[in-house]
């Protein structure tokens, strides 16, 4: 399930909410019990095993030396 984070505007924290992506919009309350939140936007880290892809050296000008 996607974690949305949230900052909350009366005390400052900052907090994450898991919630289905058709949820994604609704409003969240601190652990402090306010409302007046706003939704933050995340950057997404991928970690895992798969690797680089290799320059395959053909096609076009950017693989293919035609470029100076």
């Amino acid at each position: 399930m996607p974690r949305y984070d949230f900052r909350c505007r009366a005390c400052g924290s900052t907090f994450e909410v898991s919630r289905p992506m058709a949820a994604s919009d609704d409003p969240a309350s601190c652990p402090e019990g306010h409302d007046d939140t706003v939704k933050l936007l995340s950057t997404v880290a991928m970690t895992g095993g798969a690797a680089t892809p290799k320059a395959s050296g053909g096609g076009g000008c950017c693989g293919g030396g035609c470029c100076g």
